[in-house]
């Protein structure tokens, strides 16, 4: 197929996607490797992201047993997700886009071969490429990003809040949201956390020695990663384990919301760390900037700080320094993880309630001296 041909394609894709993303070689390739010739063709059906299987079957001339293994099999590959609409029953396909989307898919399954070496590879290569036209287009990208909403919604460590008090509404706490979602059957998924399964095969194991196995996805997102394999189900009980340990490595609870609003329910829960996570890991590398909500804020008892460096060493992003032996928190830089809090031996760290803060940090700028 041509050049042109894949383009089309690749624009397709993009189109889909919720977020702005240029259209580079490096991207075909990748998609090259995800993806047919065939099943790039039948891509193109998706004018728009979401289609029913009426819509499909009038874009295509496959018959019934071809269309349902050629959806299969791009579901198999995290191109295609599908989902029942809870108020009409209507099974409805929908397109992802580059990132989030396919990126995630490609490397969640925990794959190893050759072929997932080399989509780690193009998947670096391309966000260096986004990284370094992000900094020759600073001012531009920098505008470009205050138009989107934020992505997800940072969780603090739960025991370092009064969870169960009046200050704390329910939708920050996930042990309420785990309880929610369990009430159905595979309305909970754990998966492996593609970011650091990529810098695992790029041979850039994570800094902290995370593991690898503590990404959540929930309700429709939950049964669809369950039926093409890329998830597991997992109890609450065991699901609370994993959020225990990741905050124990000083990793940040991401939320995903439905259409990015907090009021909406949940499709992923990831545990992030600044080296490897797509967002976190982006952020640091001057790439895009950083958009959370957030309703905490880090506070320091200087009267039990002893100065010792670990919460500067451990925070995520960078937003604590000592002056005179005293941590003080950059307050425009803090997102309210308690990542500080929790590792603090002295305890002289604690979260403070702020209510529901949109928190833009600017793109980073990366000296290339």
């Amino acid at each position: 197929m041509s050049e042109k041909f894949w383009y089309k394609v690749a624009r397709t894709i993009v189109k889909a996607g919720r977020f702005p993303f240029p259209i580079t070689d490096t991207l075909i390739e990748f998609l090259q490797i995800i993806i047919t010739e065939e099943q790039a063709k039948f891509i193109l059906i998706f004018k728009k992201p979401s289609l029913n299987m009426d819509q499909i079957k009038a874009s295509t001339d496959l018959d019934d047993d071809a269309l349902d293994k050629m959806l299969n099999d791009l579901m198999d590959n995290g191109v295609i997700i599908n989902s029942k609409s809870k108020s009409t029953g209507v099974m409805v396909y929908r397109l992802m886009g580059p990132y989030p989307g396919i990126f995630e898919y490609s490397l969640m399954k925990g794959e190893t071969s050759d072929k997932y070496r080399k989509i780690a590879k193009l998947a670096e290569r391309l966000f260096d490429e986004l990284g370094a036209r992000a900094q020759q287009n600073y001012e531009s990208i920098s505008k470009l990003y205050t138009q989107v909403p934020a992505v997800d919604r940072t969780v603090p460590v739960e025991k370092e809040v009064d969870v169960g008090t009046e200050a704390v509404l329910p939708y920050e706490e996930i042990e309420k949201y785990l309880e929610d979602y369990e009430k159905e059957e595979n309305n909970i998924a754990i998966a492996h956390c593609y970011c650091r399964h990529e810098h695992d095969l790029l041979n850039d194991p994570c800094k902290l020695g995370a593991p690898k196995y503590n990404c959540f996805l929930f309700d429709k997102s939950a049964k669809y990663a369950i039926e093409h394999n890329f998830a597991s189900p997992i109890s609450k009980e065991d699901a609370m384990k994993v959020f225990r340990e990741a905050e124990d490595y000083g990793l940040v609870h991401k939320i995903f919301h439905i259409h990015s609003d907090p009021k909406k329910g949940i499709e992923a829960i990831c545990n992030c760390c600044k080296c490897c996570c797509g967002i976190l890991g982006m952020y640091n590398r001057g790439v895009i900037p950083l958009h959370t909500l957030s309703s905490y804020i880090s506070r320091v008892n200087e009267e039990d700080c002893v100065g010792c460096g670990t919460c500067v060493e451990k925070c995520p992003l960078e937003a604590i320094d000592l002056e005179d032996s005293i941590a003080k928190v950059n307050e425009e830089l803090c997102i309210g993880c308690g990542v500080c809090a929790h590792l603090c031996p002295e305890e002289a760290i604690h979260l403070e309630r702020t209510g529901l803060r949109d928190v833009f940090i600017p793109l980073k700028k990366i000296s290339t001296n």
